[in-house]
């Protein structure tokens, strides 16, 4: 006996956990059934804070796993609107947050008040999408008391009314009570029937524990009810699948109109075009600014003699390798923006004075900004080479995808939940990524493309007897041409393509590290100072920081509530 009250004296404080802090002694619910297609509710409390509270918080259910009446599982989603709760401060979630989780939560109280003992509460709401419908009957499945309050219930009463023209009886209506999953029905009300309506009054000291519910049961006649259909029978957990689609065929539209190229045909061309640089080439071909464009300009300025190009051994065992620019004259005034934007970055605004030289590594993190700028001016630059009106269309394109993102993530939110609201943004971003695209070339521009892609498929297929054809009337054929390749990304297979012909590498281009400078090791050498060229002057700085039968429990009105 000492032994069991030792035992009992320990498990004190376990049993005080689980104490109840509140009581509610009178608890009526009344429920008025509309036509129309949904059910407004009015809960009452009288309840006693045995010690200083703030209110009550109440929980709903909104999501439910359902088994129709041939087996299926479906899930159905009700709606929670119009909540009121008179003479109390209290928050409830906005509509779209029901999307975002399986229930939605009450809170009544003021967090800078407290109270103590008796209080009444009054809440009230309308349901939506709660009824279900078969072709025999509508059902009408209600928990009036759920399952998840954490306090005893005790003069539990309810009141049902339905439309005038529905005669309830005990053949169509039935009440449960108990522990969730019960299928008798309840002995612990008293039911009254009256025109339109059901009233239930629990009997002397019935008392509904937590875990225990109480549940309503009503077979209403087909038709009587007003079944709220969508549009059609995906548009609930689908329909935002239509404003992806309407997205895509719209953007692919107004594409098609002003932003596809005309047909071009590749005229064969074993030169690039007359007064088109690497840089401008590269744009052309893809109508993007890429850093490779831009890096392509080294060689071009090598070839005409404004640029030497050093690869600088590593030094020490954990060093690494370098590469060294060397001014060897000034551009000419003449040359497009953003090559002056670019040499100036790299020599100065008046590098006039032979041997003003730069480490690429002295570039990371600073030179990016003059990056931007060059990659703006040659965007600027290519202009004439576009339809105007097509520049304007994906102006007004970029700002009307950057509010249908926000009207859309917002509509998916509300309507149809997280996944929907995510897809909708994700399709517009992709669009505004697509959208770049949404420029078509003029006349002028065509023409230059059909030389551009004549060019650049040369280069992928050239045969060697073509090649020293070339050659022949022009030595420096190569070091001419191999900032197109590398604009075009194939500098390495251009290269390749003359190993076998013995043409010397450029003499701009020089490398310690090699005693004799072949066609191989060039190639190679210069492919690695030109990634670690692109790598530091585009580098930026790194940001720092960081159904069926009826049961106790069943149908809809699921949650509970308790104190704070």
């Amino acid at each position: 006996m000492k032994r069991f009250f030792l035992v009992l004296f320990a498990l004190l404080p376990i049993f005080n956990g689980f104490a109840q802090d509140f009581t509610v002694h009178g608890y009526s619910v009344e429920i008025f059934i509309h036509q129309e297609g949904y059910f407004d509710v009015i809960e009452n409390y009288d309840v006693n804070f045995e010690t200083y509270k703030h209110g009550i918080y109440r929980t709903i259910q909104t999501n439910y796993d359902l088994i129709d009446e041939e087996g299926n599982a479906q899930k159905r989603r009700i709606k929670i609107r119009d909540i009121k709760v008179p003479n109390y401060k209290f928050d409830a979630p906005f509509d779209f947050v029901q999307k975002l989780s399986d229930q939605i939560e009450i809170k009544i109280g003021d967090e800078n008040k407290t109270l103590i003992g008796p209080q009444h509460y009054e809440i009230s709401y309308r349901v939506y999408n709660a009824f279900l419908f078969t072709d025999s009957q509508i059902r009408f499945y209600w928990n009036i008391k759920p399952d998840g309050w954490q306090a005893d219930f005790h003069q539990i009463t309810f009141k049902i009314h339905v439309p005038d023209e529905i005669i309830l009886g005990r053949e169509n209506s039935f009440v449960y009570s108990g522990l969730s999953g019960t299928r008798i029905t309840s002995n612990d009300f008293k039911i009254d029937f009256d025109k339109g309506s059901l009233e239930g009054r629990g009997i002397e000291d019935f008392v509904s524990r937590p875990g225990e519910s109480v549940t309503v049961l009503i077979n209403l006649p087909p038709n009587a009810i007003k079944e709220i259909k969508p549009l059609w029978p995906f548009w609930n957990e689908y329909g935002w699948l239509f404003f992806v689609g309407a997205l895509i065929i719209a953007f692919f539209l107004i594409w098609r109109k002003f932003g596809k190229d005309e047909r071009v045909v590749r005229t064969t061309s074993y030169y690039p075009p007359e007064n088109i640089d690497p840089a401008m080439a590269g744009f052309l071909i893809d109508d993007k600014a890429d850093n490779a464009d831009l890096i392509s300009l080294l060689p071009f300025w090598g070839s005409k003699g404004h640029l030497r190009i050093e690869e600088v051994p590593k030094k020490g065992l954990f060093g690494k390798k370098d590469t060294k620019l060397i001014c060897l004259k000034p551009l000419p005034n003449e040359v497009a923006d953003y090559e002056l934007k670019i040499f100036n970055g790299l020599f100065g605004s008046n590098p006039g004075k032979d041997g003003a030289e730069v480490l690429v590594s002295s570039l990371k993190d600073t030179f990016y900004t003059t990056m931007l700028e060059a990659n703006r001016a040659l965007k600027k630059k290519a202009q004439p080479y576009y339809v105007a009106e097509s520049k304007k269309i994906q102006g007004i394109t970029w700002i009307v995808l950057v509010f249908i993102a926000i009207v859309l993530t917002f509509v998916g939110l509300v309507y149809w939940g997280l996944l929907a609201a995510i897809a909708l943004f994700i399709t517009c971003i992709l669009l505004m990524i697509l959208n770049v695209y949404m420029v078509k070339k003029n006349s002028r521009g065509n023409r230059v493309l059909s030389e551009l892609k004549g060019f650049k498929q040369f280069i992928k297929v050239a045969e060697e007897n073509k090649l020293k054809m070339l050659l022949k009337d022009d030595s420096s054929y190569f070091e001419n041409t191999m900032g197109y390749a590398l604009a075009f990304g194939r500098f390495d297979k251009w290269a390749k393509k003359f190993e076998a012909l013995h043409v010397p590498p450029p003499q701009w281009y020089s490398s310690p590290s090699s005693k004799t400078l072949t066609m191989h090791s060039f190639s190679k050498s210069f492919s690695r100072s030109m990634t670690m060229a692109k790598s530091n002057m585009v580098s930026t700085p790194s940001s720092s920081g960081s159904s069926g039968g009826g049961s106790s429990g069943g149908g809809f009105g699921g949650g509970g509530g308790g104190s704070w």
